[in-house]
């Protein structure tokens, strides 16, 4: 048995507390309540004796306004166990904050412990290595392996006598374009000569017959 050290009373856990503060607050409900009938029912009984019988009814009001008192009592003490209810559902949310923000600073710590901001730094400087690397390989490639340097006056030279190349090539072949016939005899001059032609085989069978006849 131990004599020196008084047994530590088990601490309280906060749900148990708040639970054991609304129960509180109940049963002060109901018992104000109940000290409320006994003020109504006080109170007739002094308004059915006020004119009869005087001294009952002072009594009556006397145990009124004990009643009353009590309820007042009731009543601060409800407003203080509300109080506390708020309080503690208050501290409650503030340590489970706490809590919450302990365990992500641990976690942040844990992240954080295996590195080192000189390899964060040589990291990001080797990244950016890589990626100079990077775009020079493909500025590289991109260029043109042609082999020997070109002279952009001598290209366009060599361009413009191309150019009239092919302006003779499509001259020549063109399509001819041909007049139209146009009558080297006008023709009346053509008329006459019919004429005369027709006069003329007249003439050389006229002759015939002559000649036949004879």
């Amino acid at each position: 048995m131990n004599l020196f050290f008084p047994r530590q009373k088990p601490k309280t856990n906060t749900k148990d507390a708040i639970v054991r503060l609304r129960d509180t607050l109940q049963m002060l409900e109901k018992r104000e309540i109940h000290l409320q009938t006994k003020v109504d029912a006080e109170k007739k009984i002094a308004r059915s004796n006020a004119t009869t019988n005087k001294r009952a009814a002072l009594m009556a009001l006397k145990r009124k306004k004990q009643y009353d008192n009590q309820i007042e009592k009731i009543g601060g003490a409800r407003i203080t166990i509300e109080a506390q209810v708020m309080a503690i559902e208050n501290a409650n949310v503030n340590l489970e904050t706490i809590k919450a923000m302990e365990q992500g600073a641990e976690a942040m710590r844990t992240i954080h412990g295996s590195m080192d901001i000189n390899k964060v730094d040589d990291t990001m400087d080797s990244i950016r290595e890589q990626m100079d690397l990077a775009d020079e390989i493909s500025n590289a490639i991109s260029v043109p392996m042609i082999g020997i340097e070109l002279d952009d006056d001598e290209l366009t030279a060599e361009l413009e006598g191309l150019e009239q190349e092919l302006l003779e090539e499509q001259l020549l072949n063109a399509p001819q374009v041909t007049a139209p016939n146009v009558p080297t005899i006008e023709p009346g001059v053509k008329a006459r000569n019919r004429i005369v032609e027709d006069l003329d085989e007249e003439e050389e069978l006229a002759q015939l017959r002559a000649t036949m006849a004879m």
